[in-house]
């Protein structure tokens, strides 16, 4: 027989039931809640080590840095880190997503490392200095890595140091913003469809310069993060190569860093993180000619384009759900020039330089037949997406993702493994140049095919959410 159920018996009940709400309320929404944690530390190198390809003579005003930021929330935290580097290769690529990831307690498939490519400014590749040692090689060059291990050891505080101080954020926001007279394309074609002549990052030949811009991406993106009216960071993203004038033994972080500092002088309490999209057929050729004041200028024109991308950035509200992360592992096939014997015997025989590059393509070959796969990564964030691809990629690959889901707002951050050097599209390598030439790309032209699969296949995964 039920009990009758008592008045008092009743209010208790109700009572009850509304402590329980009021606690899962809250709960519920600091379950769902984003956070974001920034890191930035200098990774300029001292006086005296090796750069990409030069000693470091003095240092300057400005130095390098390494910056990032940890998205917190939506399962494993996602890192999204940016190096003023020429490139990280092979094993280094692996060492500092290993290391970041150990910092920021996720896995290492949940973080994105790029270059920005400065050139005044060191490489890292642990597995070409692992070659070069076991040949017993004297001079290492840029491949002496005691400076770069020695920056794995601090940033793993750098990260600690932001997981303290991390944000809540309420908001996201994406904007974008034409660039004028920066970019321009390398590869000039003839009449008969093949390269003609390259107009470097600094081109003094005046018909070169009278040349058309030719096939650019003119769009600065901007991702922002806020925490209710602050922009707590702002990431940025353009293709281009930051050359404007190179090879002074200081090191420098040349146009696109100084505009970011700029930016970081004109908000200083927003965290500006600056990522260098496809521009490995990119450069500045057409608008510099060697003057060293059109490093002032172009970092000006970029600086201006990353201001109006923020500030026309369409804000709107997320949750964790609206965060996404998603990896589709690739193989890229090495080129077909890349000859086992002939490299492990100019690695033992060669010096200096030619030794150097060796063990480079090497490392790489070693990568691609261990069965190595690269990680090709898409940040979701509401309807934005920024796809995480590596080398030195050619334009194409960006603007026919942008042209493949015209329903989002996609952005792309190039040199990541720096390993594979140049990637061209396919009829590239067939029209001559130095980007496709065996001096700059390590990997073969069927890699159009295989990027782009990935590029469909991360666009296609994440479908826009539904807006209420």
């Amino acid at each position: 027989m039920l009990r009758k159920i008592q008045p008092l018996d009743l209010a208790a009940t109700v009572i009850f039931a509304l402590l329980v709400m009021a606690h899962a309320g809250p709960l519920a929404a600091a379950e769902s809640s984003v956070k974001v944690a920034t890191f930035d530390l200098d990774v300029t190198p001292p006086t005296g080590s090796m750069m990409a390809y030069d000693p470091v003579r003095r240092q300057d005003e400005l130095g390098l840095r390494c910056r990032g930021l940890v998205i917190m929330g939506s399962g494993k935290p996602i890192v999204l880190c940016a190096v003023d580097w020429i490139g990280i290769a092979n094993d280094s690529h692996d060492k500092f997503r290993q290391t970041i990831a150990a910092a920021a307690e996720t896995s290492a498939d949940r973080v994105a490392v790029h270059s920005l490519h400065q050139h005044d400014a060191p490489r890292s590749d642990f597995s070409a200095e692992q070659l070069l040692h076991h040949a017993g090689a004297t001079d290492l060059g840029p491949f002496e890595s005691s400076f770069q291990r020695g920056v794995l050891d601090r940033l793993g505080d750098a990260i600690h140091t932001g997981l303290a101080n991390a944000r809540t954020i309420t908001h996201a926001g994406f904007g974008t913003a034409v660039v004028e007279k920066v970019a321009s394309n390398r590869r000039l074609l003839g009449d008969d469809g093949l390269v003609k002549a390259t107009r470097y990052t600094t081109c003094r030949d005046p018909q070169l310069r009278a040349e058309p811009e030719g096939t650019i991406d003119p769009e600065l993106n901007c991702l922002a993060f806020y925490d209710g009216d602050h922009a707590v960071a702002s990431i940025t993203y353009y293709a281009c190569h930051p050359q404007s004038y190179y090879r002074t033994g200081v090191p420098s972080p040349d146009f696109p860093g100084i505009a970011r500092t700029i930016r970081g002088q004109d908000t200083p309490d927003t965290m500006h993180i600056h990522f260098n999209g496809a521009g490995g057929n990119i450069g500045a050729g057409k608008y510099n000619d060697g003057n060293k004041e059109n490093r002032l200028i172009l970092a000006g024109r970029v600086a201006d384009a990353m201001k109006r991308s923020l500030e026309n950035a369409e804000r709107f509200p997320i949750d964790a759900t609206d965060i996404q992360w998603n990896v589709h592992p690739v193989a890229l096939s090495p080129a077909p020039h890349l000859n086992r014997e002939e490299l492990q015997a100019a690695v033992q025989t060669a010096k200096g330089p030619d030794a150097q590059s060796a063990a480079s393509d090497l490392a790489w070959l070693n990568r691609c037949q261990s069965g190595h796969k690269i990680d090709v990564a898409c940040l979701g964030v509401g309807d934005v997406r920024i796809l995480h691809l590596p080398g030195e990629l050619f334009v194409e690959y960006q603007l026919a993702a942008k042209r493949m889901r015209s329903d989002l707002h996609v952005a792309m951050a190039a040199y990541g493994d720096y390993g594979t050097g140049y990637i061209g599209t396919e009829i590239a390598y067939g029209q001559g140049g130095y980007e496709t030439s065996p001096r700059a790309s390590r990997v073969d032209k069927s890699c159009e095919t295989v990027l782009m699969d990935a590029i469909t296949s991360l666009l296609e995964a994440s479908p826009q959410k539904a807006k209420p």
